[in-house]
């Protein structure tokens, strides 16, 4: 299991800011949609205005983590450092859930896009397909992956914009408020990880931070770059899809705005075609996007010595990590195969939420604990931003337990396996020469070098 396992720096600002909408912005085309069941329009645009609190407080804290610690691992080396050993299993097995199950509710978005254009291809056949081209094209390398995702974000990013400047002469607020009396509190509450969804895996910027190339200036620009275009976009085009017919039609299918489009100008006009053909787009930039993401996550466990050592090695001709992105590949088509595209949704807002959680708390015991360590970004309004992200966090997900009990108990079970690998293989860990001073961690004969910096796993 020979083979370097360092990751290359070749990531600009602009590459960055395309990961971090590109990993999120599928949430724009489908998903959140499933909220309007739980709380209506009217709710659901409550519990969207309570999350997006929460992102915007999250990110402009987590930027101080990702520039301070711009390893791979991202939440998995920040509580790494924080809490030891054990806190960067909870990171990492958080953020594994998260960008694991979210591809597969992905896929399946994607399959129904494509059957809403051609209804004699099957759903499930285009999603198993849509794996293996865009695990193969991420093990390729990372510079052409990034490229490619910045321009299927860019496209995905002016269709939203030509779907708002279409739809937006028949939106009625009449539209929007109508059909809302019977939700009230617990429907806001229960709507809460659909509206998770709009901007669900933005962090993932930080699981490319060690391939940037400046991290201390270009994740930044990116981050606040890219929250504030999913901001502007979440909200533009759920309110407008919900005020341009009856919006209980939109409220269970994984194409709203192809239908809310079809209702303003008609099925079978062009720019409804053209909204389902470039719509596309979208949803394959956060499909691409969470591919890479959950790769470098394995990648860094598995590095780390939580996770079998062989899915850290790199792909001997393109530097990628190649076994890694199989792995997660063949984890989300049986995930895929379950049909459960709501389910999916929520189970990746649980391991989002934990993550969230412990990143906060994280920032806070380091700044004790650690208060010499370079933070090239520091948040702002401290403790303030990250006192609101962690608590809304912890809300959150109190409530998704509460109204999602069974998906709470998978997710804390299939934590047990995790936390049997991790006391099985301590003495592995253990036995990991750190050369400190050197900035160079020596690991076991076969599994290679870890790159300069690395000295917090």
């Amino acid at each position: 299991m020979g083979g370097a396992t360092g990751l290359k720096k070749a990531l600009g600002p602009v590459h960055l800011w395309g990961i971090a909408v590109g990993l999120v912005i599928s949430g724009e085309y489908f998903g959140w949609n499933y909220g309007w069941k739980e709380a209506g329009t009217i709710g659901f645009l409550w519990a969207t205005l309570l999350v997006t609190a929460m992102y915007a407080t999250f990110i402009f804290s987590f930027t101080e983590l990702t520039t301070a610690i711009p390893q791979a691992g991202g939440p998995f080396a920040y509580s790494r450092k924080a809490f030891g050993p054990l806190g960067g299993l909870v990171a990492g097995y958080a953020t594994l859930v998260e960008f694991v199950f979210a591809p597969p509710a992905i896929a399946a978005a994607l399959g129904a896009y494509v059957h809403f254009m051609f209804p004699t291809v099957p759903v499930m056949g285009v999603a198993i397909a849509a794996y293996v081209v865009f695990v193969g094209l991420n093990i390729v390398g990372v510079k052409q992956a990034a490229a490619f995702e910045l321009i299927v974000t860019v496209l995905a990013v002016i269709e939203l914009l030509v779907f708002m400047g279409v739809v937006a002469p028949s939106f009625s607020v009449s539209n929007f408020v109508a059909n809302n009396e019977e939700f009230g509190t617990a429907g806001i509450l229960a709507a809460i990880p659909f509206a998770i969804w709009f901007y669900l895996a933005i962090e993932g910027v930080a699981m490319a931070a060690e391939e940037a190339k400046d991290p201390s200036k270009s994740i930044p620009v990116a981050y606040i770059a890219g929250i504030l275009t999913l901001v502007v976009l979440a909200l533009g085009v759920m309110i407008l899809t919900g005020g341009v017919g009856d919006w209980r039609n939109f409220a269970n299918v994984d194409y709203p705005l192809p239908e809310a489009m079809a209702v303003v100008v008609g099925r079978d006009s062009g720019w409804t075609h053209m909204l389902v053909s470039i719509g596309l787009f979208g949803i394959v930039a956060s499909f691409h996007g969470i591919i890479l993401g959950y790769s470098r996550q394995i990648f860094a466990l598995a590095r780390a010595g939580y996770l079998p050592a062989f899915l850290s090695t790199l792909h001997p001709k393109f530097a990628t990590p190649h076994w890694a992105l199989i792995a997660g590949g063949v984890i989300g088509i049986v995930a895929l195969l379950s049909g459960k595209t709501a389910e999916l949704i929520t189970m990746s807002a649980f391991g989002a939420l934990v993550l969230y959680i412990i990143s906060m708390a994280a920032l806070f015991k380091l700044r004790v604990s650690d208060p010499a360590l370079e933070r090239p970004f520091r948040a702002p309004l401290y403790p303030l931003f990250p006192g609101i992200a962690l608590a809304l966090s912890a809300f959150f997900l109190v409530v998704m337990a509460w109204f999602n009990p069974g998906i709470a108990l998978i997710f804390v079970a299939m934590f047990l396996p995790a936390y049997g690998y991790f006391l099985a293989t301590a003495k592995i860990r253990a036995e990991k020469d750190v050369d400190i001073t050197g900035g160079i961690i020596a690991v076991s004969a076969g599994e290679g070098v870890l790159a300069r910096g690395d000295t917090d796993l």
